[in-house]
């Protein structure tokens, strides 16, 4: 995630509003409590925050990334053209 801008930051705590009581599922590379910095607004990250952390299921995943093992894998040796 990267800092949102104030409409993007509003179109979020919105859409979690709506669907507060409702599944949502939402992941991130960054721990919630390293979200505040990413909003204009203290008290649209502070609102939204609440909102996901008191009513959710948390699963922290510790290891190594998967995304290497989704890659394409490029041949060393290119085929010959004879």
């Amino acid at each position: 995630m990267r800092q949102l801008s104030a409409a993007q930051a509003d179109d979020l705590y919105e859409l979690v509003s709506e669907r507060q009581g409702r599944s949502l599922i939402i992941t991130s590379n960054r721990a919630p409590s390293d979200w505040y910095p990413l909003f204009p607004n203290p008290v649209v990250a502070e609102s939204l925050l609440d909102r996901l952390i008191n009513t959710s299921h948390q699963v922290i995943m510790n290891g190594p990334s998967y995304r290497p093992n989704k890659r394409p894998r490029t041949s060393a040796a290119k085929p010959s053209t004879s």
